[in-house]
């Protein structure tokens, strides 16, 4: 039977893939997918912790970031068009030297 141990165990490996990938990408989009990793782990430890308790906060809390998570790609996507239509590029050593 899968109990809570494997849930938050699955939650700590998807949170660690995804600060593994925040530290180590180069490119802006693919920060942005580990960014959403690590949200989506959160989600599932709440979601995990609410059940195992029967109370529905936890399950509200993973909602509301799933809302923050949307708001987050839809404004993120849209600066990534506009710097690399300004740039071409959307690596992050070439535009850690921009001005201004």
């Amino acid at each position: 039977m899968i109990g809570l141990n494997h849930y938050l165990i699955l939650s700590g490996i998807l949170f660690s893939i995804g600060l593994v990938g925040v530290l180590r990408r180069k490119n802006l989009l693919m920060l942005f997918f580990s960014t959403e990793i690590m949200l989506n782990a959160a989600n599932v430890a709440f979601a995990a912790i609410s059940n195992f308790y029967n109370d529905l906060s936890g399950q509200m809390f993973a909602f509301f970031i799933i809302a923050i998570a949307a708001s987050e790609v839809a404004i993120g996507l849209g600066l990534l068009i506009l710097v690399y239509k300004k740039e071409n590029t959307l690596d992050l050593d070439d535009l850690a030297s921009m001005k201004g």
